[in-house]
């Protein structure tokens, strides 16, 4: 699916029209409620960094990008919006969103720690090899991730520090992290 068919799938969802699990539980619902805030606010207000800028426009090859992920996932709504920005930036890019709860989900062959953990971007050439993966969070996230469940915090304590950490940082750190996994690439096939 494209952008516009995933902002319409949180559409289906919190209009009643989509209720399969997990969207059958009011807290899901919640989640996709505050995670279509967020998403949309990065959207209208999140800035594009310009060593990413440079990077995505420097792609002179077909690449095919597949970003798994969930509406309800908290993480994603950090970082979907700076990835689909990116992706615009350049003609040569494609970009399927996969949900990572559907049937025909490549999930599977990109757990992180034995788990489903998204929100994940496979960045492939045009032959849909794999060049380079990216997920389920930039790396400072994921450390302060673990920090958080060391200190034994309660679920709703660790989602409060990892959103104040989103919201200190403003996409910089997944622009960054995807610009130099593009550079080190270009590097890798001259």
């Amino acid at each position: 699916m494209n952008f516009t068919d995933y902002q319409q799938t949180f559409d289906r969802i919190l209009s009643g029209e989509l209720t399969t699990a997990p969207y059958d539980d009011p807290h899901f619902l919640e989640y996709v409620k505050l995670n279509h805030s967020r998403q949309n606010r990065w959207v209208k207000k999140g800035v594009l960094i310009d060593e990413a800028v440079e990077a995505v426009k420097s792609i002179q090859t077909k690449q095919n990008w597949v970003l798994i992920t969930e509406p309800w996932c908290g993480d994603a709504s950090h970082n979907v919006a700076f990835i689909v920005k990116l992706t615009e930036l350049n003609p040569l890019i494609s970009l399927d969103i996969q949900l990572r709860d559907s049937e025909n989900s490549e999930i599977d062959s990109y757990l992180t720690n034995g788990g489903k953990a998204i929100p994940k971007l496979i960045i492939r050439d045009e032959n849909n090899q794999d060049l380079h993966v990216w997920g389920p969070r930039p790396a400072e996230a994921q450390a302060l991730f673990h920090k958080l469940k060391d200190q034994n915090l309660t679920l709703e304590e660790q989602k409060i520090g990892l959103q104040q950490w989103y919201n200190e940082n403003q996409g910089l750190a997944v622009q960054t992290e995807i610009a130099q996994a593009i550079k080190q690439l270009a590097t890798e096939h001259v």
